[in-house]
């Protein structure tokens, strides 16, 4: 996503700016893993098409003592879309999907509604006028009934596009949960098990398997930030019915050979030129991705990123020079305190030998955030403050429109400024409050409690205003806390 959630929680920002990292891969997780507060980090590294090299260090769930492997399947993510993305395409080679019919050929469900007129290609490359938030609506959390999938492509056919399809560029996890229905529908098969057969067995991907609604403990244990902290999730539980837009678990060697795969230039899985053209621009309004891949034409990258709530990802491919990497961790990203993009970018830097000078400073994000968590204090301490001087609050009452306007006028702005957190706000970040809730609790709370402690204390003072009053209040010249009351 380009907007700040996805920079957060929705996937770590692949940009490899100005001089190359110094030292080995190892040197890297020795200076950016603490600072970055993930339990644990794998990589696998391809070189001249092989698998070269593979790490780990950490635990997969903080306070346990199971160290993380190359082996450990992680929830990959958004990569999972590439996956969707060369299944729509093997359904393409077999004469079963034309890549630019309507999607309502093939889903019913689309017939005579909004998206109908809404093309296979429109859909692989986000093109298809779907947005960002309406992408990430639709993410309440792991479901694990067997029909999820059909049930939210139901709803996805019911939206109205934000956009006409095929004018504009914009990631939406919508786009893939229609695609995976999709290969469900044409395939005969449900996701996890197309996915299985087609693309996991075939490559070899022995420690991978599609989320499908199960706990499993052999995964990774995603960590959210809590304040300058990373927190466990309760248990391992998996996404079945999001599966194609983010459900595939897989670790480190086994996404390193998959990229492998994607680049040997063989006929096997897909045809070479098949997976050429996932690794093309998609069209006109998609310059930057193809089919389930971003493109980076400075350095000839094509990466994607993931996220779920508590894990990052990142593979990385340079085609033209054979070469690959893959970055897991177990913990999501904060915002200014806690981030994960430096770890990951600076690994992928060092094994593809591109150019990467860290993410900046971070102050600017670090003084958003503390100030989010310190304003629900300010308004805590301000309302208690209202109550100490309560006498000159109640004369303010009586003391003309200047008194009315001190009152009332904190009510307006502070519910102003409670709508635009609430709900202008997760527009900006492309999702709603509820999402980035789990993605990262702590910004969620602080946003909250900012808004709602706002009113809170604009309320409190109109309550201690027109509330207890005697006749026996003096007025404003003559009350000696008036002054202080001013500064509540």
């Amino acid at each position: 996503m380009r907007t700040l959630l996805a920079t957060l929680a929705l996937g770590l920002v692949a940009s490899l700016p100005a001089s190359a990292p110094d030292g080995s891969i190892e040197d890297v997780i020795d200076r950016e893993m603490a600072a970055s507060g993930v339990p644990g980090v794998a990589y696998a590294v391809v070189a001249d098409g092989e698998v070269t090299s593979a790490g780990a260090r950490g635990v997969v769930r903080a306070g346990g003592d199971t160290e993380v492997t190359p082996d450990t399947p992680f929830v990959i993510g958004s990569i999972s879309k590439s996956f969707t993305a060369l299944a729509v395409m093997q359904l393409v080679e077999a004469g079963e999907v034309d890549v630019d019919a309507e999607v309502s050929r093939y889903l019913d469900v689309f017939s005579g509604k909004p998206g109908a007129a809404i093309t296979i290609r429109q859909l692989l490359s986000h093109t298809s006028g779907f947005s960002t938030l309406q992408g990430n609506s639709s993410h309440t959390g792991a479901t694990t009934g067997q029909d999820d999938l059909r049930t939210r492509v139901d709803g996805i056919a019911e939206l109205t596009p934000a956009y006409a399809p095929g004018v504009r560029w914009e990631y939406s996890n919508t786009n893939y949960l229609v695609l995976g229905r999709l290969v469900e529908v044409v395939s005969g098969q449900d996701y996890q098990a197309y996915i299985a057969a087609n693309v996991l067995e075939p490559i070899g991907m022995t420690n991978s398997f599609v989320s499908d609604g199960e706990i499993h403990d052999t995964m990774a244990t995603g960590h959210t930030p809590w304040f300058w902290t990373k927190r466990p999730l309760a248990e391992n539980s998996t996404d079945r019915g999001g599966a194609p837009a983010g459900g595939v678990v897989a670790s480190a060697n086994d996404l390193a050979r998959y990229l492998q795969v994607m680049m040997n230039g063989q006929d096997d899985v897909l045809s070479a030129e098949g997976k050429a053209q996932m690794m093309r621009p998609a069209s006109a309004a998609s310059p930057y991705y193809g089919f389930g891949w971003y493109l980076d034409p400075r350095d000839a990258r094509v990466w994607h990123s993931g996220s779920t709530p508590g894990v990052g990802t990142l593979a990385t491919m340079i085609p033209a020079g054979n070469k690959a990497v893959v970055v897991l961790v177990n913990g999501g990203s904060g915002l200014g305190f806690g981030e994960t993009a430096q770890l990951a970018n600076a690994i992928t830097a060092t094994a593809l030998g591109l150019d990467y000078g860290g993410e900046g400073s971070r102050l600017s994000q670090k003084a958003l955030f503390l100030g989010l968590v310190l304003l629900p204090i300010f308004y805590l301490l301000s309302m208690a403050w209202a109550w100490r001087f309560r006498s000159a609050i109640r004369a303010k009452s009586r003391a003309g429109f200047s008194g009315l306007f001190s009152l009332w006028f904190p009510l307006l702005t502070t519910l102003a400024a409670g709508w635009f957190i609430l709900f202008v706000v997760p527009t900006m970040f492309g999702a709603p409050i509820r999402t980035i809730g789990l993605f990262a609790p702590d910004l969620g709370l602080a946003l909250v409690a900012t808004a709602v402690t706002g009113v809170l204390w604009s309320v409190f003072r109109l309550g201690v205003a027109y509330t207890g009053r005697s006749a026996a209040d003096p007025a404003p010249a003559d009350h000696e806390g008036l002054a202080e009351a001013a500064r509540t």
